[in-house]
């Protein structure tokens, strides 16, 4: 049993060199499969072991092939003209993220994205409009992105803080109680909402978003790395730590 046992492990280790089942005779094969099942049983640390290296595997093979993807659209991730940028506009890391003002997970990231940028002091944020939860999520973001269009960044930034920190239901009364709180008339705003160039940005952002495997909120690219669901604070300035470091 100790030599199976060690044949066993070895095999697994390097598949070159695992026994050739179809040099045995069945007798043989039968017994070298009845005495692996019986190692296995009394040993199921193995088979653990074994399903966290494979995925281990898996977890890398996808952690690389977004990456690949990332590369491959980075220039639209990063420098889409239609997109809020905020932060330092010439700073040397780039973190992007995919939002829905209905997400919970987005809205507990907020604070935490807002601080990254603030203490960090040398990171470009770009905001990609990505409505997924319906149709309040949609008339948040054409609104966002019509006052973006009308009224420019700082009015932008202001509602947008507004429609992340909001626990209410999102409607034209709310929406335009935002405007008149900056100001502005929001009939124009509505009016623009249902604009080619509103629809071009949040259609760019969903055509983006499905060559990247994007289907949930929040996404964050930074630099060349997607990453998928809510990040605490800690996890993204070791994130953005380990880019400046490459």
């Amino acid at each position: 049993m100790k030599r199976l046992a060690f044949a066993l492990a070895l095999g697994l280790a390097s598949p070159a060199l695992s026994t050739d089942l179809t040099a045995m005779s069945d007798t043989e094969r039968d017994a070298f499969r009845a005495e692996i099942r019986a190692y296995l049983l009394d040993n199921p640390e193995v088979l653990m072991e074994a399903i966290g290296v494979l995925e281990n595997r898996q977890a890398a093979a996808e952690a690389a092939a977004d990456q690949q993807m990332a590369i491959n659209n980075l220039d639209l991730i990063q420098n889409d003209p239609g997109s809020w940028v905020g932060g330092n506009p010439d700073g040397d890391i780039t973190v992007v993220e995919f939002l829905d003002y209905r997400c919970g997970y987005c809205k507990r990231a907020f604070d935490e994205v807002e601080q990254l940028i603030s203490t960090d002091g040398n990171i470009r944020l770009v905001i990609k409009e990505f409505p997924i939860l319906g149709e309040q999520s949609t008339l948040a973001s054409q609104f966002a992105v019509s006052v973006l269009q009308l009224h420019g960044d700082d009015t932008y930034k202001f509602v947008h803080d507004t429609l992340m920190t909001m626990r209410s239901d999102i409607t034209p009364d709310v929406l335009s109680q935002i405007a008149s709180t900056v100001g502005l008339d929001p009939a124009p705003i509505f009016e623009h909402m249902s604009s080619d160039e509103v629809t071009n940005v949040l259609r760019t952002n969903m055509e983006l978003a499905q060559r990247l495997n994007i289907s949930g909120t929040p996404t964050f690219v930074i630099e060349d790395e997607l990453v998928r669901g809510y990040v605490p604070l800690d996890t993204m300035i070791a994130m953005v730590d380990a880019q400046r470091a490459d």
